[in-house]
């Protein structure tokens, strides 16, 4: 993969290069479009990590993390979580590195931040994104959460 690629905030600049993004046609059930990711990043304000991936000048994905996030009380504690909130490769972009790269920059910034895990959620099923997330090191971890199947890697 080029070396040119990187995170970029969501600025006034490239939102609309963000909205743009749009997965294949058959992918779109298994993760949001960008503009409900940056609707959510807005009303979760720091709580959401909204990053567009370039390569050089091109806009290729867009990936989202959620920081410190309460995920269920256990015992008088809330359990709280950091992790990917969404990814979406542009069609055109996808079976590049583009998705390697967002997750170990996601990975990279929860590190930065003192984290020990990375959490995702995904869609089960064969067209699904599950066996991505496996190849890349993430395990099940037996939970669900809104219909989707919970992973986690170590930081």
């Amino acid at each position: 993969m080029n070396t040119s690629v990187r995170l970029e905030p969501i600025t006034p600049d490239n939102v609309e290069a963000a909205l743009a993004l749009s997965v294949h046609p058959h992918q779109e059930r298994n993760v949001a479009p960008v503009v409900k990711s940056l609707a959510e990043a807005y009303a979760f304000g720091p709580q959401a990590w909204p990053r567009l991936i370039f390569d050089g000048d091109r806009p290729v994905g867009f990936v989202m993390a959620f920081l410190d996030v309460p995920w269920n009380e256990q015992q008088d504690r809330v359990d709280r979580r950091s992790g990917i909130w969404r990814l979406n490769i542009a069609a055109g972009s996808q079976g590049k590195g583009y998705g390697r790269f967002a997750v170990e920059a996601v990975r990279g910034e929860l590190r930065r931040r003192g984290e020990q895990r990375l959490f995702v959620t995904w869609e089960p099923g064969e067209d699904g994104p599950g066996e991505f997330y496996r190849r890349l090191g993430f395990r099940t971890t037996g939970e669900s959460s809104g219909g989707q199947t919970v992973g986690v890697l170590d930081v």
